[in-house]
C-alpha cells in the first residue's frame, strides 16, 4: 500500500470505499509522515509487544505498530473504516481488526486472549471530544498493560500532564497521577491532518505505576479530589462542603486534622495533601 499519511492516497480509498468524515466520531487522518513512526517508536512498541490501538482510521499508525510489534489489535468502532482497513493492512499478518467500542469492551479479557505472554502497549490518536473518558476508562480498569501513548489536543496534553500545585493542574491531572507517570512527548501542529482541527495536538505516554503514589483509600481520595475541583474559584473549604455535603465546621475540623489550609484552592494541594485529606475524610464514604 502507498503512503497513507499521502493526501491524493487518502482522497483516492475515501472516493472508492465512498466514506466521508464523521464530525461525530471526530476523524481526522493524519497527513504528515513523520508523527506515526514517532508514536511507535517512542510508545515503546518492539519485536515482543503487543499493541492494544483505539481507532486506526485508515490505519496509518496501525501500519508503523505493525512494522514494529508482535501483535496488533485494532479497535474500530466506525463500521464503513472496516473495508478500508482490510485494504491497507492487507500486507500485515500480525494485525486484527475488532469492530467495537473501547468504552464497552471488556478490556483485560480482551488483552488476556489476544496477547498471551506479551508485554502490552496501547497507542492511540483519540478523538478529542472523549480523550478523558478514554483515559480513564483505561486506567480505572487496571489493565495489565506498560504504557499508553495518545495523541490529544495540545491543551489536553498540559491539564494531562500537570504537576500537582500548578495552575493547570485538575481533577483528571491528579487522577492519571494516581495510576501512572505521564509526559508530553511532542507537539503536532493542525497542518498534519486532514481535515485540519482548530488546534494543535501533542503525543503523551502514561507509564503505569506498579502501585499509586499515596496510600490512600480509592474511593475517599477521588471523591475528595472531585469535589476539590469542582468550584476552580472556590476554597477548599467551600468545595469540599458542597461536593460531600457536608457541613463547613465538618471540614475545616477534617482540614485541620489533615493540617491543610481551609482556604487553599485545589490547584495548589499536592497528592500527599489529598491522600491526608482523604485519610480524614473516609469515615464519611
Amino acid at each position: 500500500m502507498e503512503q497513507l499519511s499521502n493526501i491524493r492516497v487518502i482522497r483516492d480509498l475515501m472516493e472508492r470505499h465512498g466514506f466521508t468524515f464523521s464530525k461525530a466520531l471526530g476523524q481526522n487522518f493524519l497527513i504528515n509522515p513523520s508523527v506515526c513512526p514517532q508514536m511507535a517508536i517512542q510508545g515503546g512498541v518492539g519485536p515482543d509487544t503487543g499493541v492494544l490501538e483505539i481507532g486506526p482510521g485508515i490505519g496509518v499508525l496501525t501500519v508503523e505498530l505493525s512494522k514494529r510489534a508482535k501483535k496488533v489489535v485494532s479497535i474500530e468502532i466506525d463500521q464503513r473504516l472496516l473495508p478500508v482497513l482490510e485494504e491497507t493492512l492487507a500486507d500485515f499478518d500480525n494485525v486484527e481488526v475488532i469492530h467495537g467500542d473501547v468504552m464497552k469492551i471488556d478490556l483485560n479479557r480482551l488483552i488476556a486472549e489476544k496477547f498471551p505472554d506479551m508485554q502490552v502497549v496501547v497507542c492511540a490518536n483519540l478523538p478529542y471530544y472523549i480523550t478523558s473518558p478514554i483515559l480513564m476508562n483505561l486506567l480505572e480498569q487496571q489493565l495489565p498493560i506498560q504504557s499508553i501513548t495518545v495523541m490529544v489536543q495540545k491543551e489536553a496534553a498540559q491539564r494531562l500532564c500537570a504537576l500537582p500545585g500548578c495552575r493547570e493542574t485538575g481533577a483528571i491531572s491528579i487522577a492519571v497521577r494516581y495510576y501512572s507517570n505521564p509526559k508530553i512527548l511532542f507537539s503536532v501542529s493542525k497542518g498534519s491532518f486532514l481535515p485540519a482541527p482548530k488546534v494543535d495536538s501533542a503525543v503523551i505516554r502514561l507509564d503505569i505505576l506498579e502501585s499509586p503514589p499515596v496510600n490512600a483509600p480509592a474511593k475517599a481520595f477521588f471523591a475528595v479530589v472531585r469535589a476539590a475541583f469542582s468550584m476552580r474559584r472556590k476554597t477548599l473549604l467551600n468545595c469540599l462542603a458542597s461536593g460531600l455535603s457536608l457541613s463547613k465546621e465538618q471540614v475545616v475540623t477534617g482540614l485541620e486534622k489533615a493540617n491543610v489550609p481551609s482556604n487553599a484552592r485545589a490547584e495548589q494541594l499536592s497528592m500527599e495533601q489529598f491522600s491526608a485529606i482523604a485519610h480524614v475524610f473516609q469515615v464519611f464514604f
